[in-house]
């Protein structure tokens, strides 16, 4: 049976414990956590408090999780997504290094699944060889970091950043050598930067695959829809995911939905229930 969760990015609204259990009363097996500003600060003075906390929930849900490093303004509140592990700034690179490390800890303390990250844009100032550079290093640092800890890492490649595409995901992959960094597979960005069909990605991608992201898209244009608003063809996606048997976790994400969180995760679930 497919396991379908729901990312916190999508109940910004409400907090996360709400977030937590209404996502598990609508039937969602597995929960994607968004570190943010209310979702487990790593720099909120009483996070082991709250990680016991979030714990107790998660247990009495059951739900599973996956770590998610995107938040928007938690590192710059001035500066979307920013930094990053290839900022032209070392003090920046090393902040977001940091975070990621403290994502880590936190996703040990859960029994996370996996911790998701993502490159980040390239600075014009920043040439691609340097940053092949600096993104390899830190994730090699990251990789060990990781490793001694028992947490699984996986990497997303998104429309816009310096990594975006599949074949990036390979070379990083064979930049770092470390078996612990795995893959973030978001159906939707492999909907807008691959040649061949989400199905047949995900087939070739099937033992790389930690994580994944769904919500529906529109070919050439980066913006995460509602299921049915765009051009996605989910019954092949559905099936794909059942023929290679995947057992992880299927995070909707649609963040830009939080005005009506509750009533669209209701939606979601219910219309990818009936394709299962």
């Amino acid at each position: 049976m497919l396991r379908l969760g729901y990312n916190t990015n999508g109940f910004y609204c409400h907090s996360l414990q709400s977030a937590l259990e209404i996502i598990s009363q609508l039937g969602y097996d597995c929960v994607a956590i968004t570190l943010d500003h209310q979702a487990l600060n790593p720099w909120q003075q009483d996070l082991d408090v709250e990680l016991e906390h979030v714990a107790t929930i998660l247990s009495a849900c059951s739900l599973s999780c996956v770590i998610e490093t995107g938040a928007r303004f938690l590192l710059d509140p001035w500066y979307k997504h920013e930094p990053t592990l290839i900022s032209s700034s070392y003090d920046g690179r090393k902040l977001r290094l940091d975070f990621l490390k403290k994502a880590v800890d936190i996703a040990l303390r859960l029994k996370a699944e996996a911790v998701s990250f993502w490159s980040g844009k390239k600075p014009d100032s920043v040439n691609d060889e340097t940053a092949w550079k600096w993104l390899t290093s830190a994730c090699r640092e990251l990789a060990i970091y990781a490793e001694e800890r028992s947490v699984c890492l996986a990497f997303e490649p998104e429309p816009g950043m310096f990594l975006e595409t599949l074949s990036q995901y390979y070379e990083l992959k064979q930049r770092v050598t470390s078996h612990q960094i795995g893959l973030t597979l978001d159906l939707g960005h492999v909907f807008l930067t691959e040649e061949t069909s989400v199905g047949a990605c995900i087939r070739h991608l099937k033992d790389d695959i930690h994580n994944i992201h769904i919500e529906d898209m529109k070919r050439g244009i980066h913006e995460h829809l509602f299921f049915g608003e765009g051009e996605m063809d989910f019954s092949e996606i559905v099936q794909t995911l059942k023929d290679i048997d995947y057992g992880g976790p299927i995070n909707v994400e649609l963040s830009r939905h939080s005005h009506d969180a509750v009533m669209t995760a209701r939606k979601a679930k219910e219309f990818l229930v009936k394709l299962m």
